[in-house]
């Protein structure tokens, strides 16, 4: 049986149980277009909480 040589500390047994709880992103669905992205950011279309903030590449 295997016997560890050094007690390992309580930073690096935090660290090395770093992802165990690691979950997916939140995300939001954009009320006009329906798109989806992430919770507090624009949508890829330029709008956020259903006004339009930001021009996008086709609108140039």
């Amino acid at each position: 049986m295997a016997v560890q040589q050094n007690k390992k500390s309580p930073s690096k047994r935090g660290m090395h149980r770093s992802h165990d709880f690691i979950t997916a992103p939140n995300v939001a669905i954009e009320p006009t277009t329906g798109e989806v992205h992430m919770r507090h950011h624009v949508s890829p279309s330029g709008m956020y909480r259903g006004k339009k903030v930001a021009k996008t590449k086709e609108q140039d």
